[in-house]
């Protein structure tokens, strides 16, 4: 285990576009207001979501499975949290979703682009601190801050 001491020298709110894809519309404000590392969090409602669940059995770092879970009706976005940092050199926007259709069902797991943006209310705290760089863990095959 590792930690370092972060400081939160901005939050930035956001409403993300209709129709936009929600991690790019994320990145998106991360680079308008030139936050490079930053915790976040969202609620809203997509038109279709996108996630994906890592398959721990085959955690070979060399042959890595993310298991899609396509979801291709109007969706309520209960929990969205995430980071931004870096990984191999570029800015990285990493994100867990927890959405529910109109029967309350919920589905969580790893946001993938292809989520389309019905409405979304975006909370960014940029953060202060040293540099954190995702690299891949030999262990789970997971991109995981290497920083620490």
């Amino acid at each position: 285990m590792g930690s370092a001491a972060f400081s939160r020298i901005e939050t930035i709110l956001a409403r993300l576009d209709y129709g936009a894809d929600l991690l790019d519309a994320i990145a998106q404000v991360t680079r308008e207001h030139r936050v490079a590392l930053a915790s976040f969090r969202a609620i809203g409602a997509l038109r279709r979501g996108r996630l994906s669940f890592y398959d721990q059995p085959t955690a070979d770092p060399h042959n890595r499975t993310y298991d899609p879970m396509e979801l291709e009706e109007p969706l309520e976005i209960v929990s969205l949290l995430g980071t931004v940092s870096l990984r191999e050199g570029e800015q990285s926007v990493h994100a867990h979703a927890c959405l529910s259709d109109s029967q309350g069902r919920c589905f969580g797991g790893h946001l993938e682009r292809g989520c389309t943006v019905f409405a979304c209310d975006l909370v960014l705290d940029g953060l202060e601190g040293p540099a954190l760089e995702r690299g891949c863990d030999e262990v789970t095959g997971l991109w995981l801050w290497e920083s620490f």
